[in-house]
């Protein structure tokens, strides 16, 4: 698998998804930097709006759960770059938007850095692939049919027990 660089990571220590959003790049870049509307296929609160240079806790309310975010680069309508986590969770998330057509939009999310060995690193990649994959058909639903699919809040019913 290759990363957004084009490299292939040498540590295989990353997770990806990627998915064609019908809609202008414009408005799939601002899903994910207004915490209003990331907010409709994600998680449930940030304490502000993706800004380069700025820090954000996004909150999962539901899960009495919050990630501290360091926001690295932003490139308008072509890249967010964030450090999220702490200690042995840190890791970096790239997004990279590629206008295909008009209202076409091709979003790759690439999260490097994952930590652990053996079956704990691969547990890593599937969690972080899969979860990417779901946030993105959330932002599909979203975006596209005004849909609001609940996908996080029922992917991990458990936790709320």
């Amino acid at each position: 698998m290759e990363t957004v660089n084009g490299s292939i990571s040498p540590d295989n220590n990353f997770g990806q998804a990627t998915m064609l959003i019908r809609n202008p790049v414009s408005e799939v870049f601002d899903a994910f930097i207004d915490p209003e509307k990331t907010a409709k296929f994600w998680f449930t609160k940030s304490t502000g709006r993706l800004e380069e240079g700025k820090s954000v806790d996004w909150i999962w309310e539901m899960y009495n759960l919050s990630v501290p975010v360091e926001v690295t680069k932003i490139t308008e309508n072509e890249v967010i770059q964030i450090e999220w986590g702490e200690g042995s969770n840190l890791s970096s998330v790239e997004w990279t938007f590629k206008a295909i057509e008009e209202n076409k939009t091709f979003v790759t999310i690439t999260n490097n850095g994952l930590q652990g060995q053996g079956d704990e690193l691969i547990n890593n990649v599937r969690d972080s692939t899969g979860g990417f994959t779901i946030v993105l058909a959330g932002l599909k639903a979203f975006l596209e049919h005004g849909i609001e699919l609940n996908l996080i809040e029922d992917k991990f019913p458990k936790l709320r027990l």
